[in-house]
């Protein structure tokens, strides 16, 4: 494995001198890419995957109808689905409820037989008011991958506007590595000396603070938990959590775990106040800390790290799942960064040297290309939502920002699997940012390899 000090010295080229795209690395020997990660990378001693023959009931679901006042108002027409929260006298209603049924094939609640009027929503709940009345678990939504790694002209960073913006533009899954440091939970990727985005906390106060603002959004968090094998596990996140003001929020499920059909509507959790849901890969415990759930009990991963552009929708993880446990109760993550795997050895002559996966950032417009078309999310989308019989509920992707047809591609994706029209702008303060991230992340990468280069060539 490359020394950190090299590691850095890669990075300090890029910051020091962007290349123009039409430069060009030669290499000699051969780069070998693998199709992707294998699951055998997470099996072993060190992996530990829950499992269970049956479920534990935590609470027991309210049949009533969920009162309290909310910031936005609509009304009600009343309707035999219709949701609303009601007040005294004096004070308004809200209602929270969904619109008109979707088209087969895409999330969405059924069409019913009955001639009676729905409600009519206005308030949107995580930008659609189609959305109040479905299952959290019966939506797709965009996944920024390490999303707290934008720090700029780092080529660690698999991301280039801020948590709030990711947020603002309508990501509605964070998620990012950690690492336990000097007893402080940081966000850092594969080292903190390779990219430090700041403690964990701070991360989470960004997002409290967001929260605050918009009080009828449900945001999920997926812990990475980097030091699982050496004993970190979900306690020595709590103290972060507590002190971030997060914990409010936090959702904590009905059933242990909790199956794809028995997740609450968005609405039932956004009226009350438990609109985050907070998930970890490794090491949760469900019974010690109930907040955090255990990622791989409620939902699978298609490959991780793919290097494959077919982007392939199978299980990787957990490995040993069953498709029929899968399909019957799992969410899914659709795994849709491309890396590029380098052959050191082929580099520096030495065979038994490791290879490594970068972001694959030249081609960062195609993989989140809209378009049904082969390496892009919206093929990925279309095939895996053949395969499992249903779209994925996240969709994971870098630069979330860029893509084609132009900026918002990735949530053109999301809105078709939730068979709904996407019309809002993207991405970040002005298009301009999000135009130039694609040659941005070009030249990086080409900077990249020949850092790359330059540093391996100095271990001879």
């Amino acid at each position: 494995m490359l020394p950190g000090a090299l590691w850095l010295l890669c990075l300090a080229a890029i910051s020091t001198r962007a290349l123009d795209t039409t430069d060009a690395v030669s290499l000699t020997g051969t780069l070998t890419t693998a199709s992707t990660v294998a699951t055998s990378d997470f099996t072993g001693s060190g992996y530990t995957y829950l499992t269970s023959t049956g479920q534990r009931t935590v609470s027991t679901l309210a049949t009533t109808v969920l009162t309290g006042t909310m910031n936005e108002t609509a009304t009600s027409s009343g309707g035999s689905d219709s949701q609303a929260t009601a007040s005294s006298a004096s004070q308004s209603v809200t209602a929270l409820v969904g619109g008109a049924a979707t088209t087969s094939g895409a999330n969405g609640t059924a069409s019913s037989t009955t001639s009676s009027a729905l409600a009519v929503n206005t308030a949107p709940c995580n930008n659609y008011p189609e959305f109040c009345n479905r299952k959290y678990s019966n939506i797709t939504e965009v996944c920024a991958h390490n999303s707290a790694f934008s720090i700029t002209n780092n080529a660690a960073s698999n991301q280039q506007l801020t948590i709030t913006q990711q947020l603002n533009d309508g990501v509605r899954m964070l998620q990012g590595e950690t690492h336990w440091v000097n007893n402080t939970v940081y966000s850092c990727h594969s080292s903190c000396d390779l990219l430090n985005a700041g403690t964990w906390q701070s991360e989470l106060e960004t997002i409290v603070s967001w929260l605050e603002q918009n009080p009828l959004d449900v945001v999920t968090f997926l812990i990475v938990n980097s030091n699982f094998a050496a004993g970190t596990t979900v306690t020595n996140y709590t103290a972060a959590i507590e002190a971030s003001g997060i914990r409010q929020y936090l959702y904590e499920p009905t059933y242990v775990p909790q199956h794809r059909e028995q997740w609450p509507t968005l609405g039932e959790m956004i009226l009350s106040g438990k609109r985050v849901v907070m998930f970890m890969d490794y090491n949760a415990d469900q019974t010690t800390v109930p907040y955090v759930l255990d990622e791989f009990t409620h939902m699978f991963e298609t490959p991780f790290s793919p290097t494959n552009q077919t982007f392939p929708c199978t299980l990787q993880r957990p490995p040993g799942a069953t498709t029929a446990h899968a399909e019957a109760n799992l969410m899914y993550i659709a795994n849709h960064n491309l890396n590029l795997a380098i052959d050191v050895g082929a580099i520096t002559g030495d065979a038994s040297a490791e290879s490594i996966l970068i972001p694959q950032t030249s081609t960062i417009n195609i993989t989140n290309g809209a378009e049904n078309q082969y390496g892009r999310l919206g093929a990925m989308s279309d095939n895996c939502t053949v395969e499992w019989n249903r779209p994925p509920t996240f969709l994971l992707v870098d630069y979330y920002n860029v893509g084609l047809p132009g900026p918002g591609s990735v949530f053109e994706v999301a809105a078709k699997a939730n068979g709904v029209t996407y019309n809002r702008q993207c991405c970040g303060a002005s298009s301009t940012s999000a135009a130039a991230a694609a040659p941005q992340a070009r030249r990086s990468y080409v900077a990249l390899m020949a850092a790359l280069v330059f540093a391996v060539v100095l271990t001879r």
